[in-house]
């Protein structure tokens, strides 16, 4: 498994990375800096653009025309993707659509945050 996290942050706030990341884990805490996302319509850019693939339930999906599967955890600040056996260009494409809505990867197998600012 390969997780992706994602996140945004509010104007002029700059946390721990991995602090975060901590707190996104242990589920549902709101934590003070980060926006609230429009996670419905996240959810419903990536069903979108993931179609072809073939939506097991409300958040996850299974290529059946190759690899990969992913499986996304929400709270109302935060979009978590476990991806499972899921080839690069289809990670690139969950970090692009992420991305339009400014919300750039946290990576925690590195440990590292892809925005424009760095720790």
């Amino acid at each position: 498994m390969y997780e992706l996290v994602f996140w945004k942050y509010l104007d002029e706030v700059y946390l721990n990375h991995h602090e975060v990341y901590e707190t996104i884990s242990e589920e549902q805490a709101e934590i003070e800096g980060l926006e609230i996302l429009p996670v419905q319509v996240i959810l419903n850019r990536i069903a979108s653009v993931f179609s072809k693939w073939e939506k097991v339930d409300d958040s996850s999906w299974k290529n059946n025309d190759g690899v990969g599967a992913f499986h996304i955890r929400t709270t109302s600040q935060s979009i978590k993707i476990d991806c499972y056996g899921t080839e690069g260009k289809t990670m690139d494409k969950l970090v692009s659509i992420m991305e339009e809505f400014k919300c750039p990867l946290y990576d925690p197998q590195v440990p590292e945050r892809y925005d424009e600012m760095s720790e």
